[in-house]
């Protein structure tokens, strides 16, 4: 798959695409936990946001040069300072980066800019909105390539009783918008994989199969690799529903 994937339209996902997630504290884990994704049939990689704290543009360097056929995505949570920061990872090798809904429209908007500018697709990030769907739809209007509808780690644990999922408001996300749609935060496996039924093509696997607990990112040992190839297939053959 080529790295450009600004402009990637909705219709351009007849099937499911695989977007793991590099949630490491370290470059050395990184590289190794990419090595088995790509292995495993991954076609994106994203430098998680742990990554990004502990290892910044240098991890987007160091996975270019090992992957230079494979789509980057940084996962920055940008809040402020929107076109600089995303001009910074495009420049590092980047071919993605997240702006967080909640930050000012000016913010979503300067970094939709820098993407224009680098090549750069633009994923909003809809957590913690009041109002998800109505939060997706701006987010496209502010000019965003995809939404990235995602129930935040730490207000899912706090309120177990609620059973949050992503999944309860991602039709009306998918109906509501046009761009490609992304779903994160506490799907099971088989969850993940169904999603392209749902019209969100583009998959995540990331934290539930590399973090212990929310102190600990490491790689789990094991059956990774075959478990990741498995989950893999599946969305590879799973159709992505087109509205």
């Amino acid at each position: 798959m080529s790295t450009s994937i600004r402009g990637l339209k909705r219709s351009d996902l007849t099937h499911g695409i695989v977007q793991v997630s590099l949630d490491l504290k370290t470059l050395d884990d990184a590289l190794r936990m990419a090595a088995i994704a790509v292995e495993a049939g991954a076609d994106w990689l994203e430098i998680g946001t742990p990554l990004v704290l502990a290892e910044g543009t240098r991890a987007v360097r160091a996975l270019r040069k090992e992957y230079p056929n494979h789509p980057l995505v940084a996962d920055l949570k940008v809040m402020d300072g929107g076109y600089g920061e995303a001009a910074m990872y495009a420049e590092a090798g980047a071919d993605a980066v997240v702006v967080m809904g909640r930050a000012h429209d000016a913010t979503v908007q300067r970094v939709c800019e820098a993407g224009e500018a680098y090549g750069l697709l633009v994923m909003g990030d809809d957590m913690a909105a009041p109002d998800r769907v109505a939060e997706a739809r701006r987010l496209e209007e502010l000019g965003v390539g995809m939404v990235l509808h995602h129930i935040g780690h730490d207000h899912r644990n706090m309120h177990r009783e609620l059973k949050l999922s992503p999944l309860t408001d991602l039709p009306g996300i998918v109906a509501a918008t046009t761009v490609p749609v992304q779903a994160v935060g506490g799907l099971s496996i088989d969850q993940a994989v169904g999603c392209p039924r749902i019209g969100a093509g583009v998959v995540v696997f990331g934290a539930p199969l590399a973090i212990d607990d929310e102190t600990s990112f490491t790689i789990p040992e094991g059956d990774l690799p075959r478990i990741l190839g498995d989950a893999i297939a599946r969305v590879h053959a799973t159709p992505v529903e087109q509205s």
